[in-house]
């Protein structure tokens, strides 16, 4: 089953900086953790990150769920310029609730120059029927909120003009 969370919201800022923020920047500065979710610290084996079917091992710091360490792989789907990106994570090295992969979607579209609306969308895949009431609500509530964060992390990335470490 694929559970979809989808939230939207306004940035001030070129569609080059809404589009180019969330997935070339420090992942660290994205993903700072929330609860059971452990903040990333690093990634490795990244050189080709941000083209499609570069990957990153993405490592994270101790929490209540996970020892720290590396955490997963992710994978670049697709990106079309200025438009969306659609990204996998997966090889979770900590149990998920059952979940085997997230597909991540950022879309991005200019509303009037200097105002971009930001789709974001995680599809949550868990093949774990026994643990599908538990997905559902680990999904609506705690990974929505989650994305907010992240949302509003990459948002402050975008008034800052962070630099940023891919291409």
């Amino acid at each position: 089953m694929i559970f979809q969370i989808h939230i939207t919201d306004t940035f001030e800022c070129t569609l080059e900086r809404a589009f180019k923020t969330p997935m070339l920047c420090d992942v660290s500065k994205v993903h700072t953790g929330l609860g059971v979710m452990p903040r990333v610290t690093h990634c490795t084996e990244d050189e080709n990150w941000g083209k499609p079917g570069g990957t990153k091992r993405v490592f994270v710091a101790k929490s209540l769920t996970q020892k720290g360490g590396e955490a997963s792989m992710d994978k670049v789907i697709e990106r079309v310029e200025n438009d969306h990106w659609v990204i996998e994570v997966s090889e979770f090295k900590a149990w998920m609730l059952g979940f085997h992969k997230f597909t991540g979607i950022w879309k991005t579209s200019e509303v009037s120059p200097g105002k971009i609306r930001i789709d974001y969308t995680y599809q949550l895949h868990n093949n774990i029927i026994i643990f599908y009431p538990l997905s559902w609500l680990f999904a609506h509530v705690f990974w929505k909120k989650y994305m907010w964060q992240v949302m509003n992390n990459i948002k402050e990335l975008v008034r800052k003009e962070e630099p940023y470490l891919y291409s």
